[in-house]
């Protein structure tokens, strides 16, 4: 009997640690870029879209309850995984300073082109890097583009960094930049969701397809029990489709909402 009372105390105690762990971090907290359509967009304080539908769908098979943040910028998104203020983010590329206070998942989920947007009547021949020397790039802030292309923009490119999409476009339209830098898929979404579209154009030449990652916070409690678990249901999504069909929902969905 006093072994069995000795137990029940030692499970009791076991419990209210896990509790007082839990009641921290009770919800896997979710985040991502706020107007990147498809894959990512901001709805009443929330990230919604193909990414978020993907995160909630494996978060449901492991049991896990999500809640989805949007932090009001990209740039503040990925400050939120810095500063472990959110667990997960998702539709970003892979650089060396973000995986100093990220853990990236493998595989990457898609692959994301990028492309030159021009304002229309005003493409130019697009080859290499070096044809941008002497032109004025805009690109949002917080973006990456790999670890060479960065290096390569800030070494030898004039590019600016605007707070979201469509201070850019209002920058490229007004003439201050000669392109902007920006996902073929949000690009055009955003364009047409600010009514612009008619005004701009793609230089038909991507500047890359990147590959796009999620990745947990170093600070986050969720990391070590279920990073594996993240592996293998993307590895499984990919491969079965169920991404791209999440991104032919969220496409139809943003449409409907933003028409």
């Amino acid at each position: 009997m006093k072994k069995h009372g000795m137990r029940i105390i030692l499970i009791l105690f076991l419990f209210m640690g896990q509790t007082v762990f839990a009641g921290d971090r009770e919800k896997l907290i979710i985040t991502g870029h706020p107007s990147y359509a498809p894959v990512s967009w901001e709805k009443d304080g929330a990230i919604m879209g193909a990414s978020t539908k993907m995160i909630e769908l494996i978060a449901r098979d492991l049991g896990i309850p999500v809640e989805s943040r949007s932090m009001g910028s990209w740039a503040n998104a990925q400050n939120a995984i810095r500063e472990g203020a959110a667990d997960i983010i998702f539709g970003l590329y892979y650089n060396d300073d973000r995986a100093g206070y990220m853990h990236y998942i493998e595989p990457a989920y898609m692959l994301d082109p990028v492309v030159l947007m021009v304002p229309k009547g005003k493409t130019f021949g697009f080859d290499k890097w070096s044809d941008l020397s002497g032109k004025k790039g805009i690109t949002n802030e917080g973006e990456s583009y790999g670890p060479e292309f960065d290096a390569y923009m800030a070494d030898k490119l004039t590019v600016n960094r605007g707070k979201g999409l469509e201070e850019c476009f209002q920058i490229l339209l007004q003439g201050n930049a000669d392109y902007m830098i920006v996902g073929l898929y949000p690009g055009i979404a955003e364009a047409k969701k600010l009514k612009i579209w008619d005004k701009l154009e793609p230089i038909p030449r991507q500047l890359k397809a990147f590959k796009m990652y999620v990745a947990f916070s170093r600070k986050s409690s969720f990391y070590d029990q279920y990073h594996l678990a993240f592996a293998e249901k993307i590895r499984a999504m990919v491969n079965d489709g169920t991404v791209q069909t999440l991104l032919i929902l969220s496409q139809a969905e943003w449409v409907e909402t933003n028409n």
